[in-house]
């Protein structure tokens, strides 16, 4: 592996505007620069300097517990990331926490997160590896299990471990603080799940740490750790948290506003075309792999003038591509025309949000409620005569249900089309 005092300049070199390598020297504050883009926070940017400045690889450091089986584009957000090391000359670690998965990661949460089986963690962590390589060079990726180390530590281990840090700065957490002076139960094993991922630090050594923002309390504790084992600390790069496709929640499975990664290739490029314009740059920030300077020539453009459409088009071409090939891009583009085409949609449909109380609303309600029909009776018979479409789809179903965490194309009778994306009011409690 190259050393990174002469790694290469990332430029843009290929039609899917992938950022490739070539022979450009690359000096640490270069370096600096090119890995503070995108990123909410470095702790400390004068540590990361020192370390770039020695002239060696660093070892890059992202966890991922195998909560669920497929990644989705909110995940990527790090592992774009990792990539920018890699590309710069670095050595990315990307460390699946099949033990961590057990404890479930509390953060964010007003309760206890219920715990997966080992078989259903290992599932999980197989599909990890699968689509991880989809943006990660395979040749120069470790991949590291938790369970690997946490299993030989034992119990006396732990209790080693937990004696290295304090009841009082676990209360420092804010989601452990809202929950402890809520009277909200927190299980003793919750306080495991920092101190087991800041352990998982000193294990590998690592240079730097990378997560999303929520992380910042976890990869402190990795830094605290390293230093009472005698270890250099790790530098501690956050990423900001990618919106789903409602534009307000983190992306989630769990919401269903999220792009998997595995998605085929239609239903990728047509989920990124229905986010709104502004969360399209959003977009473009956190998963273009394209250029700085011509992101902002984009900008320019549709500040001009230019159909934000357009911007979307490319945005939804360049991420289908990464996933599935130019090939797919480009008839998942075609299929979206055509679809489109055939529905006749006007190009200036009006968007609009709107919260239900439940997991569901019944479309006839939905109509009812953002104004668009006068009653509900009125919804039914308009359904029953095949005047309802949703996403291009005839509704014929008087009882068919539509589901929050998503946007939806709703057309009344030819002329009427209104976007409509789907909340829950307890989202925003």
């Amino acid at each position: 592996m190259r050393s990174p005092a002469s790694a290469s300049r990332p430029l843009l070199l290929s039609a899917s505007n992938i950022l490739l390598s070539v022979d450009l020297p690359m000096n640490p504050a270069e370096q600096l620069a090119e890995l503070k883009r995108g990123a909410s926070e470095i702790l400390l940017e004068a540590d990361l300097l020192k370390k770039l400045g020695r002239g060696t690889p660093l070892r890059v450091k992202a966890g991922f517990d195998p909560t669920a089986p497929d990644l989705h584009l909110g995940h990527t957000v790090l592992i774009n990331k990792m990539r920018q090391f890699q590309v710069l000359g670095h050595e990315v670690i990307f460390l699946i926490g099949d033990f961590t998965g057990l404890i479930g990661d509390p953060t964010g949460r007003n309760a206890t997160r219920p715990a997966l089986t080992p078989e259903e963690v290992l599932a999980n962590a197989q599909t990890y590896q699968q689509q991880i390589f989809k943006i990660l060079d395979p040749a120069r990726t470790r991949v590291e299990f938790n369970s690997s180390w946490m299993n030989r530590m034992g119990a006396a281990g732990l209790i080693q471990l937990a004696a290295k840090h304090t009841v009082a700065r676990m209360l420092e957490r804010d989601d452990f603080s809202k929950r402890y002076k809520g009277g909200q139960a927190i299980a003793i094993h919750e306080f495991l799940y920092p101190l087991v991922q800041g352990y998982d630090s000193v294990a590998l050594q690592a240079d730097v740490e990378l997560g999303g923002t929520d992380q910042k309390f976890n990869l402190l504790v990795g830094r605290q750790l390293q230093e009472a084992y005698g270890q250099e600390p790790q530098v501690v790069l956050t990423m900001p948290l990618l919106e789903g496709l409602d534009g307000v929640n983190k992306m989630s499975k769990s919401l269903g506003n999220y792009v998997g990664v595995d998605e085929q290739p239609d239903d990728m490029f047509g989920k990124i075309m229905s986010i709104s314009d502004e969360l399209m740059w959003r977009y473009f920030d956190l998963l273009s792999f394209r250029a700085s300077g011509d992101l902002a020539k984009v900008r320019d453009q549709v500040n001009a003038g230019r159909n934000p459409m357009e911007a979307k088009f490319d945005l939804a071409g360049e991420i289908t591509t990464r996933f599935h090939g130019e090939e797919a891009a480009k008839r998942a583009r075609e299929n979206f025309t055509a679809r489109s085409q055939q529905r006749e949609v006007p190009l200036d449909v009006p968007k609009r949000t709107e919260e239900i109380d439940g997991s569901n609303i019944g479309v006839a309600a939905l109509l009812k409620q953002s104004g668009l029909v006068p009653s509900t009776s009125h919804a039914f018979r308009l359904i029953e005569q095949g005047g309802i479409r949703i996403d291009g789809e005839k509704v014929s179903n008087t009882k068919a249900q539509l589901t929050p965490g998503a946007t939806y194309l709703v057309q009344v009778g030819k002329r009427v089309f209104v976007e409509i994306t789907l909340t829950r009011k307890a989202d925003h409690a």
